[in-house]
């Protein structure tokens, strides 16, 4: 158990590779046979190299029976909220409640504006991603037709659906302090990347996200904390497994999500690296 009282995942983020779709494919599928929980992918609809997040997410859940599937992160300014969560009940309840939401205000404003989405200044995406957060959840929680009336979205006697087997989580990609507000008000997790928030900023990160749940009437140990990682080069396993340990003990972070298209480093990580941190930790 970590500090915030979840058990630790481990799992994968993958580059949606159109050059080579099969190789992305079987990565995954390695992941799920090597023992990893969790297969993500990146979302940027707008990069000709990359392929369709959903498309690729739906394939990899077809080719496995085990492994959890979410985008890391979804980019709602070209993902209509609505849709998205329709899109994300429809592949948990065919892949047997295997998805989860990450979920990205859009870094990429003139990326996303030449692909016919709204380029916001940055406090308006904020805004708008926490108005997505309430569509999505809205709808992928079973009740009477929503209505809703926000600045960006709206929803006129909008039926929840379609059915699916499990509360789908929606985690967030953090990192200014409006954000991390954001997470700690609506968000199910906070999923930073080591490059955008390194392991010395955690704590601080922590105390903003902890200190909003608290303003909002939540408790903070609801929220459940994943950290994208990059990969630690071959023969310094124990020294990575040490650091990782390290950090889900001082900062309560209960999931670990490397880069790597490499299936050697997948192998290692499950194999080696997760274990090693889940013995310590129990």
């Amino acid at each position: 158990m970590t500090g915030y009282g979840h058990e630790l995942v481990f799992g994968v983020v993958l580059t949606p590779d159109a050059t080579d779709p099969g190789r992305t494919l079987d990565l995954a599928v390695h992941a799920e046979q090597a023992g990893l929980d969790v297969v993500s992918v990146s979302d940027h609809q707008y990069h000709p190299g990359f392929l369709d997040a959903w498309t690729l997410l739906a394939w990899i859940a077809a080719r496995t029976q085990r492994i959890t599937v979410m985008p890391n992160v979804a980019n709602l300014p070209l993902r209509p909220p609505a849709g998205l969560a329709r899109a994300a009940a429809s592949l948990d309840a065919l892949s047997g409640g295997r998805v989860e939401l990450g979920l990205g205000a859009g870094g990429h404003g003139h990326a996303i504006h030449g692909e016919g989405g709204r380029d916001l200044p940055v406090s308006d995406r904020i805004g708008a991603l926490a108005e997505a957060v309430q569509v999505i959840r809205a709808l992928t929680v079973p009740g009477p037709p929503v209505t809703f009336d926000g600045r960006h979205y709206h929803l006129r006697d909008a039926t929840p659906g379609p059915p699916h087997p499990h509360r789908i989580g929606m985690w967030i990609g953090a990192v200014g302090p409006r954000m991390l507000g954001l997470v700690g008000r609506l968000g199910d997790g906070w999923i930073p990347s080591a490059t955008r928030i390194p392991p010395e900023v955690l704590g601080g990160a922590n105390a903003r996200i902890d200190a909003a749940a608290r303003n909002a009437g939540r408790d903070p140990n609801t929220i459940r904390r994943l950290y994208n990682i990059p990969a630690s080069p071959p023969g310094h396993d124990r020294a990575w497994a040490d650091q990782l340990i390290r950090i889900a003990v001082q900062h309560g972070i209960s999931g670990f999500l490397v880069f790597t298209d490499d299936r050697d480093t997948i192998t290692r990580f499950a194999t080696d690296i997760a274990p090693r941190v889940r013995g310590a930790i129990r």
